[in-house]
């Protein structure tokens, strides 16, 4: 499938996709937690390393939501399954309650914990020549920065499923070769990406500006990152 991408009435700018239908055929994944995609819908992706947030940090986070949802109701006695529990929050207390742990996560990631071998340029760049090698052919890929140990991008795929089977097949490829390269054996990806369909062109924006200030917010020199800014903005294209 070739993506053709359009022009925007509303900004002026030739958008990767369309943003998020509530109204529109949806499909929902259960994992380690719940994926949400729709065909031709934006969504940012954050993929991390196995070693990129310590162990004691996700055991810390588990006992905080735990605590969270029994001070609104959902959990109690020694119940502590918040995956469920989130579930039953209504939209306000949810919507709240992923915004807090999801800012958690990213301010983890930002103070680059790990090996952070991606912080090398040449293995930075198996997983930049992989999220291009099928642009505007299996995806259309937007804005996307790789860190010393994550790397988020912005793109819409061609149907429900195929987000799912992207992701899984850049982290099996980039994980074979960055390995191979850099000596190392086993587990290189977490196994469970962050996702977020994309719901306004405000939203869209804000992910762009979040995407090319990361390097800077983790406090990155040149050449400690790569960073790609989509063609059809209307500034040329950057890469660090």
């Amino acid at each position: 499938m070739h993506f053709r991408r359009r022009l925007s009435s509303e900004s002026g700018i030739i958008m990767i996709g369309e943003f998020f239908d509530p109204n529109a055929s949806l499909a929902i994944r259960e994992s380690i937690k719940p994926h949400w995609s729709q065909t031709g819908a934006i969504v940012f992706i954050t993929i991390r390393t196995f070693d990129s947030i310590p162990r004691e940090v996700l055991e810390l986070w588990d006992r905080q939501r735990v605590d969270w949802l029994t001070r609104l109701g959902v959990l109690s006695g020694n119940d502590v399954d918040w995956r469920s529990a989130v579930k039953r929050l209504n939209t306000k207390h949810r919507n709240a309650f992923n915004r807090h742990f999801n800012q958690e996560r990213e301010d983890c990631l930002d103070q680059c914990c790990g090996k952070c071998l991606l912080r090398d340029p040449s293995l930075a760049k198996i997983v930049a020549d992989s999220l291009l090698k099928f642009d505007h052919v299996r995806y259309s890929m937007g804005d996307f920065v790789v860190m010393p140990n994550h790397f988020h991008l912005l793109a819409s795929f061609p149907t429900e499923e195929s987000m799912q089977h992207q992701c899984t097949a850049w982290m099996r490829f980039t994980a074979t070769k960055i390995n191979r390269q850099s000596g190392c054996r086993g587990h290189f990806w977490q196994y469970d990406p962050f996702d977020h369909l994309v719901r306004s062109l405000e939203q869209f924006e804000y992910l762009r500006r979040y995407i090319e200030d990361n390097p800077a917010k983790a406090h990155l020199a040149a050449g400690e990152y790569y960073y790609r800014r989509d063609q059809s903005r209307p500034t040329s294209p950057t890469s660090v």
